[in-house]
């Protein structure tokens, strides 16, 4: 299959690297310095499994695409306007669009701006670009994507290249409970430079974390999201699982980037704000 990865860093180029470990040919868009070591050298892919380079091409935006049969959208969630006018006409109306994004709302942005169905998908990775061309894996891997004609035979793709899969029965859940685990780490392990196994060691965090896991779980309910009651257990738990995970947001502010916070722990803020927001009335004892 011609797959095109639309954002090479550390989501798009590992999950770019599996499919093409499995054959199929991916062109990755990207940044000068990843362009240019890929197109040089391959793709360093660096899992538990496998470290070795692919041969793959890249390239700085997307003029160089030929009608791939699949997109992979891994941009961060203040570009997705950008990425969305890069892919307009570019793809075919059999080309499935997937955005494996932050947040809860970039499938219909991009789907604005392409004027093609997009997908979402909901990414459990830990994963970074530890250099030029060369993506290491910490933990996680799976994917949840949102239901759609061609779910099941993406799926099938998808499973076949070694990436753990499921077709959620109810996206916009997925897609919360994915944002307010970013909620609870992402801000945390950015402002104090910390790895998510000794952040939750820090006398008092469990309670700060616990705190935002409440509040945005109270708003995502508003909003008439269902959020499982033990949502908090399992965010409590991932510490335990990904101990040198640095949160997404972290990666960022370490190379000067702008963060996706605005569409994270932002976006609970925006929607609590909002008309959309309609909090039960506080009864009063007299």
């Amino acid at each position: 299959m011609q797959v095109a990865v639309v954002g090479a860093g550390a989501v798009g180029c590992y999950y770019g690297g599996l499919l093409l470990r499995a054959g199929h040919d991916v062109t990755f868009i990207g940044r000068q310095p990843h362009v240019d070591a890929i197109n040089a050298h391959g793709l360093l892919l660096d899992t538990k499994t496998f470290n070795g380079h692919l041969p793959a091409k890249a390239a700085t935006d997307a003029t160089a695409l030929a009608a791939p049969g699949l997109v992979l959208v891994c941009v961060k969630s203040a570009d997705t306007e950008q990425a969305g006018r890069s892919l307009a006409g570019r793809v075919q109306p059999e080309t499935s669009v997937l955005s494996l994004q932050n947040g809860v709302d970039n499938a219909p942005r991009l789907a604005a701006v392409i004027g093609h169905a997009v997908i979402p998908v909901v990414v459990y990775v830990g994963s970074e670009m530890a250099g030029p061309g060369h993506v290491r894996h910490h933990g996680g891997g799976d994917l949840a994507i949102g239901p759609s004609a061609a779910s099941e035979a993406l799926a099938q793709t998808l499973a076949a290249a070694g990436i753990g899969i499921t077709i959620a029965d109810d996206i916009d859940k997925t897609l919360w409970s994915k944002l307010i685990i970013n909620c609870a780490f992402n801000a945390l392990s950015a402002v104090a430079d910390i790895s998510y196994g000794p952040m939750l060691e820090v006398e008092g965090t469990r309670d700060v974390v616990t705190r935002a896991v409440q509040e945005a779980t109270t708003v995502a309910r508003a909003c008439g999201v269902s959020i499982s009651d033990d949502l908090l257990a399992h965010i409590l738990n991932i510490p335990a699982i990904m101990p040198n995970q640095m949160s997404s947001t972290a990666q960022d502010l370490a190379r000067g980037k702008p963060s996706e916070i605005d569409f994270l722990n932002g976006h609970v803020v925006a929607r609590a704000r909002s008309s959309a927001f309609r909090p039960r009335p506080i009864m009063r004892c007299r």
